[in-house]
């Protein structure tokens, strides 16, 4: 699919992987136009968007893509060319505690979205997607696209359940969509509640790194630039109806993230804390992506320890955006 001058809605476009989107597209496709489109919940933050929010090919639109008025509005408007869902609720812990809006974000405003986009022709969807929806893994073994989905969280749950809507579209209706779904994510800009970015600023402040369980969790660890890439790249190349898996080969415990991160700051085990464990925690998450390789040429081009220096790097020269976001 040529997209160097297409315009895109890109919902969720505050947040910390859509921001990064926005970016890339914006920097990689110069006849390129993009509607970001943002509740601006906690996790949204126009100031990741500073660099970029004056250019004339740019315009931000805050509001809930469960606004139907709202989506049909920019849809009719903007004349868009693709839509690209990364507008969601994320944070596990927080589904576990509130789950009503997981459900009301990440199903009914996928399928608002969906329809929106089918009454106004939009040519091409994309659904951001997780792992997640597959559950956990033994210890060996990888997530392929035709595995199970078994979600154990309200999270998982319900993007399990916006990736069937989605899917939907596509058998029902013909409607030209593809889902993608990747593994952990981290990198500059990411909220200070996910385990990378809690952890280093954590580290900086002088205090402890709260490990659930027995920190044996092993995560497939995606640098969110690579993860840009691979969407793109989607988009581009992708068959319609199909589901592109999208990992970082780069499986780690969180036990060794935290003695990496340890590490690079000169402190012990003692800055450890552990926590009592997260109810239905998933113990192993593991991505086979040799479809989106073999298939359109996508490889990650990060390996975990060069990305967490980076990330960390970020983090020790950004603290004005992230200590408020702490407080």
């Amino acid at each position: 699919m040529k997209i160097q001058s297409m315009k895109y809605l890109i919902t969720g476009g505050a947040g910390f992987i859509g921001s990064h989107f926005v970016k890339y597209i914006l920097k990689n496709k110069k006849d390129a136009s993009v509607v970001n489109f943002d509740l601006l919940t906690y996790a949204g933050n126009l100031e990741t968007l500073a660099e970029i929010e004056n250019l004339s090919n740019y315009t931000f639109v805050e509001g809930d893509i469960c606004d139907k008025a709202l989506v049909e509005k920019i849809l009719k408007e903007e004349k868009i060319d693709i839509v690209v869902n990364f507008a969601a609720e994320s944070h596990v812990d927080r589904s576990i505690t509130g789950p009503e809006i997981f459900v009301k974000t990440n199903i009914l405003g996928t399928q608002v979205l969906l329809e929106a986009a089918k009454k106004h022709d939009v040519p091409r969807y994309i659904q951001i997607s997780t792992d997640e929806v597959y559950g956990s893994l033994g210890e060996t073994g990888f997530f392929t696209e035709s595995s199970q989905i078994k979600p154990n969280s309200p999270y998982s749950a319900s993007k399990a359940g916006a990736d069937m809507i989605v899917m939907s579209y596509y058998k029902t209706y013909g409607y030209p969509v593809n889902i993608t779904r990747c593994s952990n994510n981290y990198g500059p800009f990411h909220f200070p509640e996910k385990l990378i970015p809690l952890f280093v600023t954590n580290l900086m402040e002088g205090k402890k790194l709260p490990m659930y369980g027995d920190g044996l969790y092993i995560r497939d660890w995606l640098f969110v630039t690579d993860h840009c890439k691979a969407i793109d790249t989607v988009i581009e190349k992708g068959k319609a109806g199909e589901v592109y898996n999208i990992g970082g080969n780069n499986e780690k415990t969180n036990m060794d993230i935290a003695r990496y991160l340890l590490d690079y700051f000169d402190k012990d085990e003692s800055s450890l804390s552990y926590v009592p464990d997260r109810p239905g925690h998933d113990r192993r998450y593991a991505i086979d992506a040799s479809k989106i390789k073999n298939d359109l040429g996508w490889e990650p081009e990060h390996n975990v320890e060069d990305g967490l220096k980076e990330t960390i790097e970020w983090y020790i020269n950004n603290e004005a955006w992230w200590k408020p976001l702490k407080k």
